[in-house]
């Protein structure tokens, strides 16, 4: 059946994936999205086929007392059952419409024109069901004699190893799972590039942002986990209003792709070679492949009304963008319930290996490292599996094992997704676990601190912490996060909160960019090593200066989206002059000061000549995401103003460029911190729309002591009863002139009494750190409080 004639209501005739594909091909080719044209076999055909001389009888005999997690059984018994369906020669009628339709395929696409082969299995790909890759896949089948033989092994491939084992893990019979063969037109991506894109972010569930891997080549390379893909986020609402939309670019390794051979044997025809290494550190796809691949995913995820897993090609000789792939997404749409689960490292140690996180966990056990999976009888229940690569043939193992870690891979890889639908920590695309960790060594793999994974030595504490959200009370005050890494934004999202009270700038900077603004202003100027160095870091943007504008960005607008429409206040850069050296170029601009806690910093810093053009990138990415992407709950903080004039000298400077208090609802607040900003209060609120108290340097300075200094830290005390005044102080002030007064310092997270207080004071919003959000939640709800300040 031709897939214009097929739509999800064909399931149990061909399959969900043959199904889809039809569906998009009636549905969605009005609405832009491409889906190469094909045909498929039918159930009832494959069953006819297994009809033919007690085929199925024979199978069904083989499989009746099979015990799946007995490995070595399971893979004598599969290998028997392929054998048999491999020499099985199809039923006369069968083969001559196959024959037919590939005729017509062929007569409508052109003779220069090569085939995927693919299974598409009638459980599969089902709402409560994920056979994905289970099964195999044929690319750039040519000729009719190979379509055939094609199709006989695929149809053997109902017999893997793990589609077996998954078939009664997951209670599904043998006999009622049928397979359809779906012959499609290939699209020349082994000339272009192609991926897999979710609908939501597969780590955490975030509904608002559309997750997108590329590489160069076929696209079964970052199925398959054998390549570490680009990664791309993409910003829903601002994808529907037309505005720049994306998020988040990551470029991959991309050490090799897999192309087109020239034999033409079935199982020979791809290969993969080597990516020229001056490719390798730049992206895959332009902003506009990214823009309208997130586009067609929006398009299919409102028609089938549920999230979605797409694959999709890159024509590298017409262009085109195809989608080649549509089912439904199997791990985080079925979570249900209100409880959030999360998991924290009390303990670290040595850092052995890192990796891409999968799955947000934590796991410890003895490492077991295979080769291949003809090892995989010697594996342990308990063990953390270290691998090359996994594929789906691994999932009689995976289930048991404590971790995973794999030197391949990306985060839509088959071996990630089994990882995620087990529950089991993963982390991929390491490099080189195989060679750094040893059999029997102790390890403990954490995926619960962002987007990279971490190997650690040893057993190390950890704790699972779970949060009932339908039972949060209501609080008389805001209770708003600090979020310094836009990896684990949309996962802190999900606690209880009321936006972000802080975001620094210079984390983003840090871990985002990583070299001084000024060493990539002057690239030119800076020495042959250094220079080669920080362009191999730009090489995927169009220049030192866009790169660090467009990363900045892409931090900022991570966070601000991850909490939309919840205030997120985003703190300008406020790296001391010791810290800022420690950039990459950094140390050629920054002066040597015996205390740059209170030396070049903060307002000042952006008030010199020296640091005008590094201040105007900044203000250049923030302009760009509240104007241009739309986040307009992105305000802006200023730290460390020491005097009135330098805080209308910032205003001003902000304005000029184009950030102007008022304009798009900008609002512009100020970090009190210095005693004299409370005791100016009055003064310095002319200029800004409110404060930010920061505890740490607010309690540094009027206690005068170094916190950085381990010889007076047992003076160190937020609750101390000067710095109190200090805070009582800039509090009173912004409640009488009705202005924004809330609390981003370190206190209220370390001491749950100076947030009663606080409350107490009757301060507008708390920021904490999220570990602490909803235990000073609950005690502030038992403490009570008056939202007036009486």
């Amino acid at each position: 059946m031709r897939f214009a004639d097929l739509g999800l209501g064909d399931v149990e005739l061909v399959g969900g994936k043959n199904a889809s594909l039809g569906e998009m091909v009636q549905h969605l080719s009005k609405a832009g999205v491409t889906v190469p044209d094909g045909f498929a076999t039918t159930a009832q055909a494959y069953r006819r086929f297994l009809a033919e001389d007690g085929l199925a009888d024979r199978i069904n005999a083989m499989l009746s007392d099979l015990d799946v997690d007995d490995t070595r059984k399971l893979a004598e018994v599969g290998a028997g059952i392929r054998e048999q369906v491999e020499k099985q020669a199809f039923p006369a009628d069968l083969e001559s419409d196959i024959r037919t339709a590939y005729d017509q395929l062929v007569g409508d696409s052109g003779d220069d024109v090569s085939f995927a082969v693919r299974s598409s299995a009638t459980a599969e790909d089902l709402p409560d069901a994920s056979f994905a890759g289970q099964q195999e896949t044929f690319l750039n089948v040519r000729g009719i004699d190979n379509i055939l033989h094609a199709i006989k092994l695929v149809f053997a491939s109902l017999y893997n190893d793990r589609a077996i084992a998954y078939r009664v893990h997951s209670d599904f019979d043998h006999s009622v799972v049928a397979l359809s063969a779906g012959i499609q037109r290939m699209v020349r991506s082994d000339v272009g590039a192609s991926g897999v894109m979710f609908t939501m972010d597969t780590e955490s569930g975030f509904r608002d942002a559309v997750f997108i891997t590329g590489s160069y080549g076929l696209g079964e390379a970052v199925v398959q986990g054998a390549v570490n893909p680009d990664e791309f986020y993409v910003y829903k609402p601002a994808l529907r209003e037309g505005r720049p939309a994306i998020l988040k670019r990551g470029v991959g390794g991309k050490a090799t792709k897999m192309v087109y051979t020239e034999d033409a044997s079935v199982g020979r025809t791809i290969e993969f070679v080597p990516v020229p290494e001056e490719q390798r550190p730049l992206l895959s796809i332009t902003d506009e492949d990214v823009t309208e691949l997130a586009r067609h995913a929006l398009r299919i995820e409102e028609h089938y009304g549920r999230p979605m897993d797409i694959e999709w090609g890159k024509d590298g000789v017409d262009g085109g963008l195809y989608i080649l792939q549509a089912r439904p997404e199997t791990v985080q749409s079925r979570q249900t319930g209100s409880t959030l689960r999360r998991f924290r490292m009390d303990e670290r140690g040595p850092v052995i290996v890192e990796g891409r996180a999968i799955g947000q966990k934590i796991g410890a056990g003895a490492v077991r490292v295979l080769e291949s999976i003809d090892a995989m009888h010697d594996f342990q229940a308990g063990e953390v599996l270290v691998a090359d690569m996994t594929d789906p043939d691994w999932e009689p193992i995976m289930k048991r094992a404590s971790a995973i870690v794999t030197n391949r891979g990306g985060r839509t890889c088959h071996a990630a997704i089994i990882a995620r639908e087990l529950g089991i920590p993963a982390v991929v695309g390491s490099g080189s676990a195989t060679r750094t960790l040893a059999d029997g060594q102790d390890v403990t793999v954490s995926c619960a601190e962002g987007d990279t994974g971490f190997v650690y030595e040893g057993l190390r504490e950890f704790t699972v912490t779970e949060t009932e959200l339908d039972d949060m009370p209501e609080l008389p005050v805001k209770l708003m996060m600090n979020v310094g890494t836009p990896e684990q934004a949309f996962e802190f999202s999900r606690l209880p909160n009321k936006g972000v009270g802080l975001a620094r700038l210079e984390f983003i900077i840090n871990r985002q960019i990583g070299i001084h603004p000024k060493a990539l202003l002057e690239l030119d100027d800076q020495e042959p090593a250094l220079k080669a160095e920080i362009e191999a870091h730009i090489a995927a943007y169009a220049g030192p200066r866009e790169f660090f504008v467009q990363r900045v960005a892409e931090g900022v607008a991570t966070i601000a989206a991850a909490f939309a429409p919840e205030p997120v206040i985003v703190r300008m850069s406020d790296f001391k002059s010791n810290e800022y050296a420690g950039l990459l170029g950094g140390e050629r601009y920054e002066p040597h000061e015996e205390n740059p806690m209170i030396g070049y910093r903060g307002a000042a810093r952006y008030l010199s000549a020296d640091f005008a053009e590094c201040f105007a990138m900044e203000c250049e990415a923030l302009k760009f995401v509240r104007d241009e992407m739309g986040l307009t709950n992105v305000k802006i903080m200023i730290p460390f103003v020491r005097t009135v004039a330098e805080g209308e000298g910032v205003i001003d400077l902000l304005a000029s460029h184009g950030l102007v208090r008022g304009d798009n609802d900008l609002q512009v607040v100020m970090m009190c911190e210095i005693p004299s900003n409370a005791v100016n209060a009055d003064e310095f609120l002319d200029h800004f729309d409110g404060f930010s108290i920061g505890s740490n340097d607010m309690t540094q300075l009027t206690l005068g002591l170094d916190r950085d200094s381990a010889l007076v830290a047992g003076s160190f005390d937020e609750r101390d009863p000067a710095v109190k005044k200090m805070l009582a102080m800039a509090i009173k002030a912004c409640r009488d002139r009705g202005k924004y007064v809330g609390i981003c310092g370190q206190g209220p997270s370390d001491h749950p009494d100076l947030a009663e207080w606080l409350l107490d004071q009757g301060i507008e919003s708390m920021s904490l750190n999220p570990d602490t959000v909803v235990e000073t939640w609950l005690q502030l709800a038992r403490h009570g409080g008056a939202p007036d300040g009486s």
